[in-house]
């Protein structure tokens, strides 16, 4: 098993940048296939971005393609979210989220284990 536990959330204005970081327990973290998610008031939880065990390979969706960038460091048992160009409709919590069994789980918004979610405020 694992347990995620995500940080970096706040406020930001619109243009801004933050980073978000997903700490997970665990020896095992590099089996496991990694990715973000995040749920805006009164939405659904929706896919934002996805990368593999050996961070070879990456997935994010349409709108935040070319703004966000999705890490791993295995050593450190941690994921990344490097959010740039931000906009108030990437307002949301954000949630980690983990799998053993890769990328269609995790893309799918299936995967097994979650994080407890961070706060991502962006202003106008």
């Amino acid at each position: 098993q694992v347990q995620l536990v995500e940080s970096g959330g706040g406020l930001v204005q619109a243009g801004g940048s933050l980073r978000l970081s997903c700490a997970a327990s665990g020896r095992t973290f590099n089996s496991y296939a990694m990715g973000w998610f995040r749920q805006a008031p009164g939405q659904e939880r929706e896919f934002v971005a996805y990368i593999s065990w050996s961070g070879d390979s990456t997935v994010y969706a349409d709108s935040v393609k070319g703004r966000f960038t999705i890490s791993r460091d295995n050593a450190k048992n941690t994921v990344y979210l490097q959010m740039n160009s931000l906009k108030p409709e990437d307002t949301a919590v954000y949630y980690c989220a983990a799998d053993r069994n890769g990328r269609s789980r995790v893309v799918g918004g299936t995967p097994g284990y979650w994080g407890q979610g961070t706060q991502v405020t962006v202003s106008s």
